[in-house]
């Protein structure tokens, strides 16, 4: 599971992602990858499931480059308590996902083994995504 080593701030608020993405919206290092489409915050177990089900199918050809990562801490409070009586702890780290944004890319296969990979890599994410090549 990806999380930071540490953080300045313990727990966040859960804020609102708006407009589409300035940075990261271009192919740095692969020739595939996969573009996010819609706003949302992801997971860590859903970037760790997407990056598996890619490397499985790719049968740990060519490289992968994960370009996004949880920095954000959510925290839940424990069932049945009642209102008030402060925040409750961090419990998963996620990462806010603007449209635009590259979240992994690939690069070392041919492009049908990557369009194949990077389809069953978003049907692990939350979101809808397309798939973008150099």
């Amino acid at each position: 599971m990806l999380q930071p080593t540490r953080t300045k701030y313990r727990k966040a608020h859960k804020g609102r992602i708006h407009g589409i993405a300035s940075r990261c919206d271009k192919l740095n290092y692969g020739a595939f990858g996969l573009k996010a489409i819609e706003p949302e915050r992801i997971v860590s177990n859903q970037i760790e499931a997407a990056r598996v089900a890619l490397t499985r199918y790719m049968k740990r050809t060519g490289k992968v480059w994960t370009r996004i990562f949880p920095n954000i801490p959510v925290s839940k409070k424990p069932v049945e308590v009642r209102m008030g009586k402060g925040k409750g702890n961090p419990e998963f780290w996620v990462c806010r996902v603007k449209p635009g944004r590259v979240l992994f890319e690939i690069d070392g296969v041919t492009e049908e083994v990557a369009r194949e990979a990077l389809y069953k890599a978003s049907a692990k994410l939350p979101i809808k995504t397309k798939f973008i090549k150099r």
